[in-house]
């Protein structure tokens, strides 16, 4: 891109009124679409840019996305004057909907793909800057434009459904439950760090080297499982551990041979005690125990 975006939209928006108010759409805004990553990041860079402008702007979005935000059904056209689409295929009926509903607002789209020129969604635009399109030079895609923010830690979730030798014992449905529920409220890159290794499975590691290497690249694992918490341990990354049984069992054991302090017995597993446990691990005192639990392991290991 050879000038900002500001720079970029300042004349697609021409002309404009002083008090005139624009609502940024994407594909993140349908209720029947998807949200990627690169959506958001390109409603990002369009919302910066807008605001760079000084040009008074919404953004919707899918109530299944961002439950409470702004929604298609709840910006009503008479309070627009420009429409701008961002990101994605101009494609579908989302789109021909798009232009029927807001056909008294000028409407612009910018960073998208043009599969076919012809199509009532691309014509329904009084104007377009593809990223790519047939015939046309390509444009540096909007997610590329989007401000850095700043790093979230990467959490590995390492989990376990079975060891029936407990019996009644056993809380780990109840454990995972209120894990599943309670990771997606941290602002943190969630990824599996499965433990059961494969040969012909690509989501599971080949190899306890592999399984090793990527656990040495997290900030964190949660976990209910004894090698999900002592192997996080061993690469110095602090773990915020669940034990599921009832009285505790093997992973309360090799927390004390450790001397981890993060762990919750099943029993006392609440959001409060995640929360707590969660801002020490990931804290520098957080680290440096894992880091020192790492050279024990280690010590152990050579001697």
């Amino acid at each position: 891109m050879g000038q900002s975006l500001a720079g970029v939209l300042d004349p697609l928006l021409r002309p404009r009124s002083a008090t005139g108010r624009v609502l940024v759409t994407g594909w993140f805004s349908f209720p029947d679409g998807e949200v990627t990553a690169g959506d958001v990041l390109a409603e990002q860079a369009v919302s910066d840019a807008l605001g760079r402008l000084g040009v008074a702007h919404d953004s919707a979005w899918s109530p299944h996305f961002a439950p409470g935000a702004l929604t298609l059904e709840a910006a009503p056209p008479e309070r627009y004057e420009q429409v701008i689409f961002v990101c994605g295929p101009v494609h579908g009926p989302q789109i021909t909907r798009l232009h029927e509903r807001y056909a008294s607002c000028r409407r612009t789209a910018i960073g998208v793909s043009v599969i076919d020129g012809d199509a009532a969604a691309v014509r329904g635009f009084h104007r377009i800057v593809a990223r790519d399109a047939p015939g046309a030079e390509p444009f540096a895609d909007l997610a590329l434009s989007a401000r850095p923010r700043p790093d979230k830690p990467v959490v590995g979730v390492a989990l376990t459904h079975g060891q029936g030798e407990y019996a009644d014992r056993r809380a780990h449905d109840r454990v995972a439950e209120t894990l599943y529920a309670w990771l997606p409220t941290k602002d943190c890159a969630r990824v599996t760090a499965e433990t059961r290794l494969a040969h012909d499975d690509w989501r599971l590691c080949r190899t306890a080297d592999q399984f090793l290497s990527l656990v040495g690249r997290l900030d964190l694992v949660v976990t209910d499982r004894l090698h999900g918490m002592a192997l996080a341990l061993s690469m110095g990354v602090p773990a915020l551990v669940v034990d599921p049984v009832r009285g505790g069992a093997k992973v309360s054991a090799q927390a004390r041979v450790l001397r981890w302090p993060a762990v919750i017995p099943c029993e006392a597993l609440s959001g409060r005690a995640l929360d707590r446990w969660w801002t020490w691990c990931l804290s520098a005192a957080g680290r440096a125990s894992a880091g020192r639990r790492r050279s024990l392991v280690r010590h152990r290991a050579a001697g």
